[in-house]
């Protein structure tokens, strides 16, 4: 096209009738010459040899602010100010979450930012409440106030009148913290009769020979034993090894403690649990809540902030509605005589131990109670990698799957909805201030403020500076209460290395939260329709909330547990003495060694 051409086609319009069929629609700019600002005109054109002559007016001018269309679909007029597409269609998404619902949802994460914050407030002022009784204690003379409260109670006259304990602690696999927690089990300083009961599958399991090892060590000052409980068939092995430590315990044992083999004890815990079980025989079970330890990946730092939600509902001082399957005292009777179902809904079909029993409690109006001692560090596997926390997470959510009664079955799945909603609540305002802060930058960067369509920004920008407030706060919050459980871990084992906030990760922490909330209602969906779940090498099946099928594969074991990294088999399914004694050699230079989160 020549440039008599072009003008002509610029200038000359012909009226409808006249355009031929063969004509075709293109876009015309038009630029102000006295305000600049661009428009877009669409025309029609016929072709007259080769060139675009003849030009009719279709639409009047388009301008993106008064068009509803353009504030989706960026048209040419958009691009024509020197915008992209990604930069239009980021800026109609910035101005889309700007609308009232997408308002509501970002003040709603808000919401539940200061709502945890809170929840650990009050959690922090429960334990901060503890660590003052223990300090005054110790100023006005008792030196073991971390063992009790009243000094006068470890004379050896009431000590000899405690009852038996027995402690059950089901195995499963050897790893890197197994020979420091066991040895801080068996070295509790409780003045009554105390036994301990680790119980495992079988002998090819490395524990076994780990614990066979240290008890021979100790055998002249714990009563202690290995039991061999077989392989489950109606159950999880869990549960399957808890059930037999139970008859396997002394005929005169008062109160059984379930532990798990990660759990490290305080030299009181056990007395302390006790002396409450004592004061008040309503008390259906005590438990507690671990303190993670994270090893620094970002794995665990996800195990970590999937717990501290959960830690206000154990930081209680007292009645509690929640259970933690790692620490359990319950009265030895209720296992005897099999009251409330205790047996028969554990060894039935039963998945998940403190659930389970959480389930009969309610059922019964049973009492259960969280001593604010009752907070235990947990060092996590150096190694964690974020795949064994997506495996721990699909096994936590899979719980929910298991139920015993209707009502129990409507608790979980109002669990289950309540719990989705929040994690995908919390996270959709920081993906909206994601858009708005790039939206920001954009325009600050290409001097697209001057533009009237802009001015969403400063509205999209209000919002960020919102959420990021009570972020702040939130996480001002977790640190606290972080804060006040390492406190009183290093007054409850004062002989113990001190643990430390030093290597807590605060940015690794914020990137968890957001991780895991998002992967949180995919996990629990995934838990839903699959019905089944690879527990440490074994997968369950569910049916009407109960285990009604496993299967056992040694192409389903995996090298390593998800939180401890416990190895749980050698080669050929049983573990070769080089690598056991290499193993035990490491743990055991690594306990002499003090660090940073030994306690």
């Amino acid at each position: 096209m020549n440039r008599n051409m072009e003008k002509e086609a610029i200038t000359k319009k012909l009226p409808e009738s006249e355009i031929s069929p063969n004509e075709v629609t293109i876009e015309v700019i038009e630029k102000g010459e006295l305000d600049g600002e661009v428009s877009c005109s669409r025309k029609k054109a016929a072709p007259v040899n080769g060139d675009l002559l003849n030009l009719t007016t279709l639409e009047k001018t388009c301008k993106s602010k008064s068009s509803s269309f353009c504030s989706f679909f960026p048209c040419f007029a958009c691009r024509s100010r020197g915008m992209s597409t990604l930069e239009s269609i980021l800026f109609s998404l910035s101005r889309a979450f700007c609308t009232p619902f997408a308002v509501f949802l970002q003040i709603q994460g808000c919401v539940i930012c200061l709502l945890l914050a809170l929840g650990w407030l009050m959690a922090a002022y429960v334990r901060n409440r503890e660590i003052r009784r223990i300090k005054n204690s110790i100023k006005a003379g008792n030196s073991l106030a971390f063992l009790s409260q009243d000094i006068n109670e470890l004379e050896h006259s009431r000590q000899v009148q405690l009852p038996r304990v027995s402690v059950v602690m089901p195995l499963k696999g050897f790893g890197e913290h197994n020979f420091h927690n066991w040895r801080s089990q068996i070295t509790s300083l409780y003045g009554g009769p105390l036994e301990f009961l680790f119980v495992l599958e079988s002998t090819q399991d490395p524990a076994y020979h780990a614990v066979s090892r240290l008890l021979s060590t100790y055998q002249d000052h714990v009563e202690a034993k290995v039991v061999v409980a077989g392989l489950s068939t109606t159950c999880s092995q869990k549960i399957h090894n808890q059930l037999i430590g139970v008859e396997k315990m002394h005929k005169d044992t008062k109160y059984v403690l379930f532990l798990d083999d990660d759990v490290r004890l305080h030299p009181g815990t056990i007395g302390a649990l006790t002396s409450e079980m004592e004061k008040n025989p309503e008390i259906f079970i005590q438990t507690g809540y671990p303190l993670d330890l994270p090893s620094g990946t970002l794995g665990s730092y996800c195990i970590y902030e999937y717990h501290m939600p959960c830690s206000m509902g154990f930081a209680t001082g007292g009645r509690t509605f929640f259970l933690w399957g790692g620490c359990m005292m319950m009265h030895a009777d209720d296992f005897r005589q099999d009251r409330y179902g205790v047996v028969s809904g554990l060894r039935d079909g039963g998945y998940s131990d403190d659930m389970t029993l959480a389930s009969l409690a309610g059922a019964h109006k049973r009492l259960i109670t969280s001593p604010p001692v009752a907070v235990f560090p947990h060092p996590l596997a150096s190694d964690l990698s974020f795949g064994r926390y997506w495996n721990y997470l699909r096994k936590q959510t899979f719980v929910l799957e298991s139920y015993i009664s209707k009502a129990n079955w409507i608790m979980n799945k109002l669990l289950f909805a309540v719990h989705c909603y929040l994690s995908w609540g919390f996270v959709a305002p920081y993906i909206m201030a994601v858009i708005h802060i790039t939206s920001a930058l954009r325009i600050y960067i290409k001097g697209y403020h001057q533009l009237e369509d802009t001015a969403f920004a400063s509205g999209g920008m209000s919002l960020v500076i919102l959420l990021a407030i009570c972020t702040f706060i939130e996480l001002l919050s977790m640190w606290n209460l972080t804060r006040r459980e390492v406190t009183l871990c290093n007054l409850l084992s004062p002989e113990a290395p001190r643990l430390s906030l030093a290597p807590y990760n605060w940015g690794l922490i914020f990137i968890a939260m957001l991780v895991d909330n998002f992967l949180y209602p995919i996990s629990a969906f995934r838990s839903h329709f699959s019905q089944s779940i690879n527990w440490s090498g074994i997968r369950y099946h569910l049916r009407n909330g109960k285990v009604f099928k496993i299967e056992r594969r040694n192409d389903m074991v995996p090298v390593k547990t998800d939180l401890g990294g416990k190895h749980l088999y050698g080669k050929k399914g049983a573990p070769q003495k080089a690598s056991f004694l290499s193993s035990l050699g490491r743990n055991l230079a690594h306990w002499r060694r003090p660090k940073k989160f030994d306690v």
